[in-house]
């Protein structure tokens, strides 16, 4: 009999699977999405070179931000989308982390989209 994987270990197992082919580079940077029970954090990081080149979390947005945790990751979504900007970068790979692409992390994905990130 095969052992059950918990939720964290076959999160993992996706993300290392999808790692395999997902490569950021400092032109094309991978954007990164970290899900929490509290909030989400994004992050733009050259693999090359190994660093992170922008980074957005639910931290920063406005104390007087109210909404679900969807409109939350939207939000941050657009606040990575203004640092690449800064940061001269349009196009990114994302890397949906093992998470699936839906809920929070397709909200994330949309924001940044909209924020003006290609991918």
């Amino acid at each position: 009999m095969m052992p059950t994987l918990t939720v964290r270990e076959a999160r993992e197992r996706r993300h290392r699977r999808v790692r395999r082919h997902v490569v950021g580079t400092a032109e094309r940077p991978r954007l990164v999405v970290f899900r929490s029970n509290r909030g989400i954090e994004a992050q733009l990081v050259d693999d090359l070179e190994r660093k992170t080149i922008t980074s957005a979390n639910h931290l920063g947005l406005k104390k007087t931000f109210k909404g679900s945790k969807t409109d939350q990751a939207s939000e941050v979504g657009k606040l990575l989308a203004q640092a690449a900007k800064k940061a001269g970068i349009e196009a990114v790979v994302f890397d949906r982390g093992g998470y699936l692409y839906h809920g929070r992390v397709k909200a994330l994905a949309d924001g940044a989209r909209e924020g003006g990130l290609k991918f």
